[in-house]
């Protein structure tokens, strides 16, 4: 039986792996940095399979638990998500420790083990710039924002270190453990008539329920390398996510198109260009995920709204 160890199993994506794996009959091994596990307590394979407090910046730590518990495969969710907090000066050493040192933590101690690895990663890795859709094997980096180039730093740590690795860039994501766009549209659209939502960046979502069960597809077979996993159904933008977001809550709160530049600032500059290309999935032979507006209308049902 496989022996699967993911990170990060507090988070949205670490939760939907762990039911994954239990679906199929593979042993789960939950960690995280609480002691106990501090997720949505449904009936999830998370409380059902074994949880081991870990902090993967402490690589001593982290050695002894992968030579403990010896997994096949390491599914390393776990990272500093903050986007516009890992600006901040005082943040930056911790943002850091967490998605580059800890992920090279991980890799070492696979790399000792012989397991395989799968790193998360982010369409925040590129420049956000031009129209055309960025390619798994583009090495035309240039992040925008300290996050960007965290996780890109980590992606390096992964190549440089494993040759059995999966690296996987999704972008705006959402899952039933955690914090997400659509949760924030939906309680902001229960209580204001209108909203305004960006319409000049351009991607697609990435459901962490559909996104598990392509990561797992993954770690049963030996294509290694760089892929992109987001939903189907097309590229649009922030506007277009929400507009369909209310349709399928049943809001009739008023969408308004709006500019980055009149939105507003935020700390940390964001991609306009967040088109994945995700043809070398099929190429591969993975199934793709579902398309988006299928995706949202499942998940705004799950979360019960």
């Amino acid at each position: 039986m496989m022996r699967v160890l993911v990170t990060g199993v507090g988070g949205q994506l670490g939760h939907d792996v762990m039911n994954e794996l239990y679906k199929r009959g593979y042993f789960g091994i939950g960690s995280d940095i609480q002691e106990i596990y501090s997720g949505v307590q449904d009936k999830s394979a998370v409380t059902l399979m074994p949880y081991v407090q870990l902090d993967i910046t402490d690589k001593n730590a982290l050695e002894k638990v992968i030579s403990k518990e010896k997994p096949d495969t390491v599914i390393h969710c776990a990272a500093w998500t903050a986007v516009d907090a890992a600006e901040d000066e005082e943040n930056q050493p911790k943002v850091r420790a967490i998605n580059v040192d800890g992920t090279q933590n991980i890799a070492d101690a696979c790399k000792n083990i012989g397991a395989k690895m799968i790193y998360i990663s982010t369409d925040y890795v590129f420049n956000g710039q031009g129209t055309e859709p960025w390619t798994p094997d583009c090495k035309d980096y240039a992040p925008l924002n300290v996050y960007g180039q965290t996780k890109l730093d980590g992606e390096l740590a992964v190549a440089n270190t494993l040759d059995k690795y999966f690296i996987v860039r999704i972008a705006w994501v959402f899952g039933k453990n955690g914090k997400n766009f659509i949760k924030t549209m939906i309680n902001v659209g229960k209580t204001h008539d209108e909203v305004r939502v960006v319409n000049d960046q351009v991607g697609t979502p990435t459901y962490t329920f559909d996104l598990a069960r392509l990561l797992v597809d993954m770690i049963e077979t030996d294509k290694y390398g760089y892929y992109h996993a987001t939903n189907e159904g097309g590229y649009i933008s922030w506007y277009d996510f929400t507009k369909e977001i209310y349709k399928a809550a049943g809001l009739n709160t008023k969408v308004t198109p709006v500019t980055t530049a009149e939105y507003g600032l935020s700390k940390a500059a964001r991609p306009f260009n967040s088109r994945l290309d995700k043809s070398k999935l099929v190429e591969a032979g993975f199934k793709p995920l579902p398309a988006w507006q299928d995706a949202v209308a499942r998940y705004v049902k799950e979360i019960g709204e």
